[in-house]
């Protein structure tokens, strides 16, 4: 085992932070390739499907997970490896299989299924050996994850033209390298001497009155807003630009700026959080995002470098108190438990993302995009304020 020490905690935390975000960006592999999948697949058709059944599988996957206890029976270390060993095949097995849809949409969903040992157990790990840190730590956790979902955006916008089967054998391999590095530096946690197991009586008792719950509430909040809010910039920005013909706006590296924002937001709000607390940061960067909401349709109107530094600020805003929240529930939650219980929420969380984007997709097929459109999105911060108005942690 390592020995104890401040430079052998700050390299562990860098190796739990490199591996998440190496096992994370299996998740989003497949929006850098979308437009040779629709080539090999000679349709658009499938395209949104690509991209939702890795969140779909993950859904299931944090559902099972938690379930069965997994994150809470077994070494957490092993848990991630196994994960995303099994995650990094199943995104490259279509590539040995005859091309067709079906094949495909079963490798997203099993990608986003086996993930589920990897973003949720990840936060996990960090929550049993950075504890005194845990705010800090968590951004750089989460901020890892955001840099992963605006990385297919540069890739875009840089007009990379790596092949595509090349581009997912190197995710998988370095998946595989985050993992085997996490197993070999990162000491293992003990587990319970008994057995954990997580009943379906649990998934009644995450309403009841607990220690987490309000962060919890304060985490479906936010994730109403955020995942929409990635899924619709593109065509925000495509609006934006239709509405100032003279200004060149290159989409891909705007949205590129404006999601990785959010991982400056993670870092610095846990910074902050060890100042202000993490319940603190979470509800200032709440409101912050509920304003930029308000503000947007009038922001429309404004120059592209108003415009550009407000996409940086709600981008950042948006996704920087999603850490906190984390630190919230995995502080507050039992410790044979946590796994468990962070895996859980995030499960729930994610479904909520899931409601809220086909939402907005069905309000702009039917009125068309606009800025006051994104207003449905307000409620996520509103009541996310509300429900963490009495944490004080």
């Amino acid at each position: 085992m390592l020995p104890s020490s401040k430079t052998n905690t700050n390299l562990q935390l860098i190796v739990v932070v490199f591996a998440q975000f190496a096992g994370t960006s299996l998740w989003f592999a497949g929006n850098a390739i979308l437009p040779e999948l629709q080539a090999l697949l000679k349709t658009t058709e499938f395209t949104s499907w690509i991209t939702s059944a890795v969140q779909i599988g993950f859904i299931a996957g944090t559902l099972l997970y938690a379930l069965l206890a997994i994150p809470d029976r077994f070494r957490a270390t092993q848990v991630f490896l196994v994960s995303v060993m099994l995650a990094a095949t199943v995104n490259v097995l279509w590539l040995f299989l005859p091309i067709h849809p079906a094949t495909i949409l079963a490798s997203r969903f099993l990608t986003g299924f086996f993930l589920a040992g990897v973003y949720p157990v990840g936060m996990k790990i960090a929550a049993d050996r950075f504890k005194p840190i845990l705010g800090k730590a968590m951004g750089f956790l989460v901020g890892a994850l955001v840099v992963g979902t605006a990385f297919p955006h540069l890739i875009r916008g840089l007009g990379t033209s790596l092949p595509y089967r090349s581009l997912m054998l190197s995710v998988s391999s370095l998946a595989l390298v985050g993992g085997l590095l996490l197993i070999f530096l990162v000491p293992v946690s003990p587990i319970p001497s008994t057995k954990t197991r997580f009943r379906f009586q649990a998934l009644h008792a995450l309403f009841q009155p607990s220690a987490f719950r309000p962060a919890m509430l304060g985490y479906f909040g936010h994730m109403w807003e955020i995942y929409t809010l990635w899924a619709f910039l593109p065509a925000l920005i495509s609006y934006y630009q239709q509405h100032h013909p003279d200004t060149p706006v290159a989409t891909s590296l705007w949205a590129f700026g404006a999601i990785g924002a959010g991982a400056l937001g993670c870092i610095g709000g846990g910074y902050l959080a060890l100042r202000m607390g993490s319940a603190r940061v979470a509800r200032a960067l709440l409101v912050a995002s509920g304003l930029c909401i308000i503000l947007l349709p009038f922001l429309l109107k404004t120059s592209v470098a108003v415009f550009g530094i407000f996409l940086l600020v709600w981008g950042s805003s948006v996704a920087g108190d999603s850490p906190q929240f984390s630190t919230l529930v995995a502080s507050h939650a039992a410790v044979e438990n946590r796994g468990s219980i962070l895996t859980l929420v995030t499960c729930i969380g994610f479904l909520i993302t899931v409601i809220s984007i086909q939402l907005m997709a069905w309000l702009v097929t039917q009125i068309g995009l606009s800025g006051w459109l994104f207003y449905i999105l307000l409620p996520g911060p509103i009541l996310g304020v509300l429900a963490m108005r009495s944490e004080r942690s």
